[in-house]
């Protein structure tokens, strides 16, 4: 009756795991180039059940099957499908259309492929680079961008987009602290004036967006306010983009947000449902024990 009982109540962690996942979609349903997430959930490692001398002349023990003893939310997995480019005008608006392709591989909406001997490719995902409060290098497509009083390109949230040659991108005329607001961006995400001639950074090199592939986007790990960090920075996985992937910097667009509203609200509410029907077994089990314990126990 307990291990009923347990079962119940790692169903009921579970949808309440998954219900906050979708409402954390919901509620950043307008947030520019987020991306939504997907609970996974698996069953706990499964147990051998055998039966042990279950009569005289067995003289060990004899194998039965298996079982479960309920689920758990494993993981919380982003969904990196492209999502829709919305035209602003606004020339501190930017977009990344990103569609690098590994040879051989044919992915689906999700970015997943699996060949036919069951190994599982992810489509590397491009994001636009800056850095946090501590100076560290985060990953973002959120393309709202901003001059500061510097002249510096600072994201929503205040943190420096950091250009091709590592260095924060800033955009003032050469020997004045006048911002430059005019300006275009090519699709490989250099700067130039409305000439078309590049603007040269603070090393006198053409200034440009530091787009950075990473293989895996799985490895990226949520730190709020549309920031990523690699979970094992060491093992490489990152680099910058070259011609030959399929990455496009658009200026005067954002990246919507890729939730599913409609689909969003039919998984809330069936994470609901599976919680209420578990939370009735709870209510049964207890009431169970109560008998058990208060009736037959009298007897």
């Amino acid at each position: 009756m307990l291990r009923g009982l347990y079962t119940a109540a790692s169903g009921m962690i579970a949808q309440q795991r998954k219900h906050d996942i979708v409402t954390n979609n919901i509620s950043n349903i307008n947030t520019p180039g987020f991306k939504g997430g997907n609970g996974i959930n698996r069953s706990f490692p499964e147990m051998l059940i055998s039966r042990v001398r279950g009569g005289q002349d067995e003289p060990g023990s004899t194998s039965i099957g298996r079982i479960h003893t309920g689920v758990m939310a494993e993981e919380n997995v982003s969904l990196h499908a492209q999502g829709d480019i919305q035209e602003t005008n606004n020339p501190f608006d930017f977009a990344l259309i990103s569609n690098i392709q590994v040879p051989g591989a044919l992915f689906d909406s999700s970015g997943k492929y699996v060949d036919e001997n069951g190994q599982r490719v992810i489509q590397p995902q491009a994001f636009f680079t800056v850095t946090n409060a501590e100076g560290q290098e985060r990953y973002s497509l959120n393309g709202k961008f901003s001059l500061d009083a510097t002249g510096q390109l600072i994201d929503s949230d205040g943190h420096q987009v950091i250009g091709r040659d590592g260095q924060p991108i800033v955009l003032v005329e050469p020997g004045t602290r006048i911002p430059i607001t005019n300006f275009r961006i090519t699709r490989s995400g250099m700067f130039t004036n409305v000439d078309g001639q590049a603007i040269p950074g603070a090393d006198g090199e053409p200034m440009a967006m530091r787009i950075t592939r990473v293989e895996d986007p799985n490895e990226l790990v949520r730190e709020g306010n549309g920031l990523y960090r690699l979970a094992a920075p060491d093992q490489g996985g990152i680099r910058l983009i070259d011609d030959q992937d399929q990455v496009e910097v658009r200026q005067g667009y954002m990246e919507r947000s890729n939730v599913d509203a409609g689909q969003s609200m039919v998984d809330m509410m069936s994470a609901l449902r599976a919680y209420e029907a578990n939370q009735k077994m709870v209510q049964y089990y207890d009431k169970s024990m109560e008998k058990a314990v208060n009736e037959i126990g009298r007897v």
